[in-house]
């Protein structure tokens, strides 16, 4: 069979650096799905882009799809045969159905039925006419934001300028948005030319051509290799942030690094701002020395070659000049605030319409934190730590500086509040309260900070919770996914031993004009999930996971120690044993509606037996359970195993005796309630 190379580039006025990655990809995967669910065999897959382009270039592509011989099943010989042994309408319309006839019908014996089957016979059709079908492809690729232009009814990421679609040498034809398919790509903006493209194999080569490195990945190598040899050959150290040296590959297509520099007076400045500015606004790599100590230096890459490169030196030396001024007037200005004053500014900023003022939202944060500390029981010292940064923690919110760089908020709070006199550990709870800021941060490493960090995320999800605001599928327009995950994580963090239900019942309580038990419950189930996405990650099995959050009260640290436990002893011959027996006690003990346990109406000695080892057990297991040590705590509870074992071997509960039944059914519900406060063992499959 012969195979041809398949090309499709998709060229668009510049996309959003954050766009690229994630739409080439997307792409690729879309093509080869195609390929595949259309019997399309093919080779190598190459993938490029550009901020004016997506293409994807895949070798070996078979020009016809693979003929396909498969067994069709049709109706039970019982409904295919009428009952004198002729072909039913059912048969003959099976039979019709798969291009065959019903002289073409054998039967085929399937889980002891005899069914109806026929030979099908697909033949391939030529790859070259399904190709066209890959407009639907590029129209179906999604973006997080997308715009229409002119007449047109396509939503999309940007525009489209030219398209090419080349199977072999042949152009695949199609048309989006009055732009048509050819072999003509666009080189640099400024450096390259219009290309025609004759063959896939060129499109790389081609391009280079033109001053476009096609290949994400050769120009983020360039990249560092060019920043490399300015660490080098200056004697400094650029740090690579992986998500700056991401972007700026987004950013350009022909890359030359260059460095500039800035006046030595600018260095007073916190390092965090100068860093910002430099990255978050310029996306220029900041430069230290081999300390680590800022240098007043700025490397970026420039997206063309090295002609005039002192010019766009001193271009961007001018820019940043003017980025910093400002933030040195804005942090100058800063000095002159009172911590106390922007407290009560807040008052005048919205946290929510229906939730009040940020100010309204520090007074319930302070209210909580102060809670939280007295049931964490820290010390007189810490107390007043924790108030003090829960008062002002939004202090910052009001600054120049925040409103100039939202991402320095908390950075510059602890900034700030070292300058203005608060005690140390205050000042770093004013920054860490927002940790962990994403899924790779940490937990807050002060008692203040975490505290104030709990009230403050408790605070979020309570309140939006109370007004109905709960996240849906992918709609979570406040994060509170990611605050509610932080929470976990200082939990666990910080191994406090407290229960979400209590956590909710004190987060609630400013919220008192709602259903509490009903709001209570929704945070419990979104809580729920956040838990069995860190269990998931510690490789914990799913029906362990199910078990141990299907147990007692939602503690956090207990919950992870146990599945461990769990986990564990699954590895053991005996746990099978032992999830049986207590599954069996679980179960049965549903049909109890008491406790009440009389030992005179024992008939046997197994009865007793299991009582008298069970009143043991309870012992030892509220002790190791009592300070967390929940694998003592299983050990006791497996001791039960063998007892229950000859109770149910010598003893029928439900006996035809009221007063019997009603004892034992009472003495199965009182092992199913202390097994149960472990782990809800129903959950846990075992064979």
């Amino acid at each position: 069979m012969s195979k041809h190379d398949l090309l499709i580039e998709l060229g668009l006025e510049e996309l959003p650096a954050r766009f690229v990655t994630d739409a080439m990809n997307q792409l690729s995967l879309k093509v080869t799905n195609w390929l595949k669910e259309k019997n399309i065999s093919f080779g190598e897959v190459n993938v490029f882009s550009t901020p004016r382009r997506l293409a994807v270039q895949i070798e070996g592509v078979a020009a016809k799809q693979e003929d396909i011989e498969e067994e069709a099943k049709g109706p039970a010989k019982k409904i295919a045969l009428d009952g004198d042994g002729n072909w039913s309408k059912a048969a003959v319309g099976f039979s019709r159905g798969q291009g065959a006839s019903v002289e073409d019908i054998f039967f085929k014996e399937i889980g002891g039925i005899e069914y109806a089957h026929v030979h099908k016979f697909i033949k391939g059709k030529e790859t070259n006419e399904l190709l066209p079908e890959i407009k639907e492809i590029i129209t179906g690729l999604t973006f997080p934001k997308n715009m229409r232009w002119g007449s047109q009814d396509l939503r999309f990421a940007r525009p489209i300028k030219w398209m090419i679609a080349l199977y072999g040498q042949e152009v695949i034809p199609f048309n989006i948005t009055g732009v048509q398919t050819g072999k003509e790509t666009r080189g640099h903006r400024f450096l390259g030319s219009d290309q025609i493209i004759d063959h896939p194999s060129e499109y790389e080569k081609a391009l280079l051509s033109q001053f476009v490195i096609a290949s994400p990945v050769k120009r983020k190598e360039a990249i560092l290799t060019q920043l490399h040899h300015i660490e080098e050959e200056n004697k400094w150290n650029i740090p690579i942030d992986k998500d700056l040296l991401e972007e700026v590959t987004n950013l350009v297509e022909y890359p030359t690094a260059l460095f500039g520099k800035f006046e030595e007076e600018y260095l007073s400045l916190p390092e965090e701002v100068l860093v910002t500015t430099m990255k978050e606004h310029q996306r220029y790599f900041p430069v230290k020395n081999a300390e680590g100590q800022l240098l007043p230096y700025f490397v970026t890459v420039r997206n063309g070659d090295h002609n005039h490169i002192e010019n766009v030196a001193r271009g961007n030396e001018k820019v940043l000049r003017a980025r910093l001024s400002d933030a040195a007037f804005f942090y100058n200005e800063d000095q002159k605030l009172v911590i106390s004053d922007n407290v009560k500014k807040l008052d005048k900023i919205v946290f929510h319409e229906e939730l009040g003022s940020t100010g309204d939202k520090v007074r319930r944060m302070t209210t909580l934190s102060k809670t939280l500390a007295e049931r964490f029981n820290v010390s007189s010292e810490e107390k007043i730590h924790v108030l003090r940064a829960a008062e002002i923690c939004k202090f910052d919110l009001v600054t120049h500086m925040v409103y100039e760089f939202p991402e320095l908020q908390g950075i510059i709070g602890e900034k700030y509040a070292k300058a203005f006199g608060e005690a140390e550990e205050v000042a770093a709870a004013v920054n860490e309260h927002y940790m962990p800021r994403h899924a790779e941060d940490s937990a807050p490493a002060t008692t203040a900070g975490a505290i104030v960090a709990l009230a403050d995320k408790l605070d979020t999800i309570a309140g939006f919770f109370s007004i109905g605001v709960i996240p849906t599928g992918s709609q979570d327009p406040y994060a509170l996914r990611r605050q509610a995950s932080g929470i976990v994580q200082i939990l666990l963090a910080k191994k406090w031993t407290i229960s979400l239900e209590e956590l909710f019942d004190i987060a609630l309580a400013p919220f008192n004009e709602i259903d509490q038990n009903k709001v209570k419950n929704e945070l419990l189930a979104f809580f729920k999930m956040r838990v069995k996405h860190v269990l998931d990650e510690k490789k914990i099995r799913y029906d362990i996971i199910d078990s141990v959050l299907g147990a007692g009260q939602m503690e956090l640290t207990a919950i992870m120690d146990k599945a461990a436990v769990l986990e564990n002893a699954a590895k053991d011959e005996s746990f099978k044993g032992i999830m049986e027996a207590f599954a069996r006690v679980q179960n049965i003990s549903k049909k109890a509606t008491g406790e009440a346990v009389n030992p005179e109406l024992f008939k046997n000695k197994e009865e007793q037996e299991l009582y008298d080892q069970y009143l043991q057990v309870k012992e030892e297991y509220e002790a190791h359970s009592a300070v967390g040590e929940y694998n003592s705590a299983f050990a006791s509870l497996r001791t039960l195993q063998p007892f229950i074992e000859s109770y149910f071997n010598e003893t029928m509960v439900m006996a035809e005796d009221d007063a019997l039944k009603n004892n034992r059914l009472a003495q199965m519900k009182k092992l199913a309630v202390l097994i149960e406060s472990f782990a809800n063992m129903d959950a846990v499959i075992v064979k």
